[in-house]
């Protein structure tokens, strides 16, 4: 029995993916850990908030510990599956999944 994959559109992952950059900017030792990953400062940060390719690397950043998508998503309300699935509508997220 085939199952069928859920999507997201563009618009909600940039919001999703936003919304996980307040999230990240919220918490100052998880931004230090996002900022040295991304090689930028807050300012950079700030200027590409709407770039939908560092928005994907920002759930990058978040989907790299359970604990932070959890976290995240409870902050919201949102299922944590969400975070993955607006990760794959933004830019570079196409990627096969092999579960």
């Amino acid at each position: 029995m085939a199952t069928k994959q859920h999507t997201m559109t563009l618009d909600r992952a940039t919001v999703t993916g936003l919304q996980a950059l307040s999230h990240i900017a919220a918490d100052e030792d998880l931004f230090g850990a996002f900022l040295d990953q991304a090689g930028t400062d807050a300012g950079d940060v700030k200027s590409r908030a709407t770039d939908p390719d560092f928005l994907g690397f920002v759930l990058d950043f978040l989907m790299q510990d359970d604990g932070r998508v959890i976290g995240f998503a409870a902050t919201l309300g949102i299922p944590p599956e969400d975070v993955p699935m607006a990760r794959r509508a933004l830019p570079g997220g196409d990627v096969p999944e092999w579960t």
